[in-house]
């Protein structure tokens, strides 16, 4: 398996994605949207770092137990309620991307929508992964 990270010298310099992810591999796997859910199924925290980083762990978590790293994310999009917000806090955020998934990053986009699935959720992450 192998996973090609591809910045053409063209496009802007990404920071915090990739424009492009070439993958190859065996097995792909399909993450589903994962909110600031807890065990129990209520959405934890209030601000947008802290359900994103909720978010991420679960994301990172389903991928775990597909037997995938972050390092095989491909792509994932983020779905923000709150985009302005996201766009003040993508500091913070990247430095919660970066904890709990390292540097290596997928091809991403974030996506402006009017509201998730639960009313208190202020952000959703879904993505794949190429594994070996």
């Amino acid at each position: 398996m192998s996973i090609e990270r591809v910045n053409p010298a063209e496009l802007s310099p990404p920071t915090g994605f990739s424009h492009a992810v070439v993958a190859t591999g065996a097995r792909v796997v399909f993450l589903a949207g994962q909110t600031a859910l807890d065990a129990d199924g209520k959405v934890v925290g209030e601000t947008l770092v802290e359900q994103f980083e909720r978010a991420l762990g679960n994301l990172l978590t389903a991928l775990e137990a597909a037997g995938g790293t972050p390092a095989d994310l491909a792509r994932v999009t983020v779905y923000a309620t709150d985009v302005a917000d996201y766009r003040a806090q993508v500091s913070r955020l990247g430095q919660v991307w970066r904890r709990l998934a390292g540097r290596d990053y997928p091809a991403m986009a974030v996506v402006g929508v009017v509201r998730l699935w639960d009313e208190r959720a202020l952000v959703e992450l879904d993505g794949f992964a190429v594994l070996p």
